[in-house]
């Protein structure tokens, strides 16, 4: 071993430094520092990471699409129990429009009864089916629509004649023809009324108003 030494540093003493596997201008590269250099191969752990990143975005796609679903569906059932309920109440409000028709017979028929018969067995049964009739159609929200005393309003009235009647004035109801029924704010069947309207003036009223205008018409002559 020592030979060895004794004869590298002769040879270096002689200027042949390639002798011992050293050439002329060649340094050590330090790392990092090659030209080209590939790119290392990623960890296990860098590679569990992209997995973990890529389910986590497929599992955050998932749920948007499973809220939006059910959002839907939701709706659906909504929509669907308005329809119910509204198929329902139309349904309703035909067979009461039907059941209307026979009050309407009953009450003539009570009307045009004769006194001396009111206290007669088969009328107190007429009556009471009468009532009991009337009984189930305020079970089913039903109401009259009033119209003693009341003015005309379009929405819930249909005027069948307008006349001039003394006692009433312009637009009050004078009668009413047929009674009209409403279901909650729905109008089922609008009352049929008598309406009043305003009289034309009298020849004394019409005379007394044009003397009354001949006044003024003097009076601002005079001033002028």
């Amino acid at each position: 071993m020592n030979e060895k030494n004794d004869n590298d540093q002769e040879r270096l003493q002689e200027g042949r430094p390639e002798a011992i596997g050293i050439e002329e201008g060649k340094q050590e590269e330090e790392p990092g520092e090659g030209v080209g250099k590939t790119k290392a191969p990623k960890s296990e752990l860098e590679k569990l990471q992209e997995v973990l990143l890529e389910a986590q975005a497929q599992a955050t796609e998932y749920l948007d699409g499973w809220q939006r679903t059910q959002a839907e569906f939701a709706n659906y059932k909504k929509r669907q129990a308005a329809e119910r309920i509204q198929m329902t109440t139309m349904a309703n409000a035909n067979l009461l429009r039907k059941l209307f028709a026979v009050m309407d017979d009953f009450e003539r028929a009570m009307k045009a009864m004769p006194e001396d018969l009111s206290h007669a067995t088969w009328f107190e049964g007429i009556d009471l089916i009468q009532q009991k009739l009337k009984g189930i159609i305020k079970s089913e929200g039903v109401e009259a629509i009033e119209t003693d005393g009341q003015s005309f309003d379009p929405r819930y009235h249909e005027a069948v004649t307008y006349e001039e009647l003394a006692g009433y004035d312009e637009g009050q109801i004078i009668e009413e023809v047929q009674r009209g029924y409403m279901l909650g704010e729905r109008v089922l069947r609008p009352a049929l009324v008598r309406v009043a309207k305003a009289s034309p003036p009298s020849p004394e009223e019409v005379e007394q108003e044009a003397s009354a205008n001949n006044e003024q018409e003097t009076e601002v002559e005079n001033k002028e």
